[in-house]
């Protein structure tokens, strides 16, 4: 029977249950299947998502406006300038206007509290479309391209390289919602928070996921399904470039890494990518990367998202 998830908020992977999980990304396949077949798909017609971003953004705004005009809805762009979140009016009174003009908000904020902030008085949907927290959206395109590529979630083996920021939080929920193992090579001083580890474990435990942290990357990719990896510098720490770059460069993705992993191996990049840090050009666009696909799958996984929610 299908879960009612209408008016649920998206603010983190670990929020929903292995169920909602299976269900957004089954969601997910059939519209993507009918848009590839040319149907019409008029779901969210009449329906409008506001958007309110404070970070710059390519796959974010473009993926959620395009799934909303797809699937027969609109969706209205805020800049940070618009809205200046807590600064020119308080969040709180920004989400219950808001609630009262759209059918959902979406937001791309630096402040995780903000996005608490809004979902708590917001009467309608919150999507998180990222926080400096989490970024359960790209996660959900990600475990959608898995998928497709492996044909099941399950008994698999995701090897995440690099730093511990909002991505690999929730690659470590998401993994362990769907029963996949995931092994991170991490530096140290640079590992995800404590707080959503354990959360994680709580999880695994029910289905016997396995999350292991380790420092060394070769050791993290023997007998991987899928290697996956993300800049060493987010957005708001670029004062740490620098050092950054030192810390991180044995942690690249290159060939010879990639050659100890499964011989079908994907590699998995969110983008934007720094080509010749984290990644070389060689592995980012040779046979085994299918961080296009992944990219495309963004759209696909936020349309399963908003016909849901919305």
């Amino acid at each position: 029977m299908a879960i009612d998830m209408k008016g649920k908020n998206l603010v983190s992977i670990n929020d929903l249950s292995r169920e909602e999980v299976t269900q957004i990304l089954e969601t997910a396949e059939i519209i993507k299947l009918r848009h590839y077949s040319h149907e019409e798909q008029s779901i969210l017609k009449g329906k409008v998502l506001g958007m309110i971003f404070q970070k710059p953004s390519l796959r974010t705004r473009v993926s959620f406006e395009t799934g909303m005009i797809q699937l027969g809805g609109q969706a209205i762009y805020l800049s940070p300038d618009d809205i200046k979140l807590g600064q020119r009016e308080a969040t709180k009174d920004i989400s219950r206007v808001l609630s009262r003009y759209v059918n959902g908000i979406m937001a791309r904020t630096f402040s995780h509290g903000i996005m608490l902030e809004l979902a708590k008085y917001s009467s309608v949907p919150v999507i998180n479309g990222l926080s400096n927290l989490l970024h359960p959206c790209q996660v959900l395109g990600d475990l959608l391209t898995v998928k497709e590529k492996k044909d099941r979630l399950s008994n698999l083996k995701l090897a995440y390289i690099g730093d511990g920021n909002n991505v690999a939080h929730s690659l470590i929920f998401g993994a362990v919602k769907v029963g996949m193992d995931i092994v991170l090579a991490i530096p140290p001083g640079y590992e995800p928070k404590e707080e959503i580890v354990n959360l994680a474990k709580e999880d695994a435990k029910k289905i016997n996921s396995r999350i292991e942290f380790i420092q060394d990357p070769k050791e993290a990719v023997d007998g991987a399904d899928i290697i996956y990896t993300d800049v060493w510098t987010s957005m708001g720490f670029e004062k740490e470039s620098e050092l950054r770059k030192d810390v991180f460069k044995s942690y690249q993705i290159n060939q010879d890494l990639v050659n100890r992993a499964k011989d079908d191996v994907i590699i998995l990049h969110c983008l934007p990518a720094h080509r010749g840090e984290e990644i070389t050009d060689e592995v980012i666009d040779g046979p085994h990367s299918v961080v296009i696909d992944q990219a495309e799958n963004r759209l696909h996984a936020q349309k399963g998202v908003l016909a849901l929610l919305l």
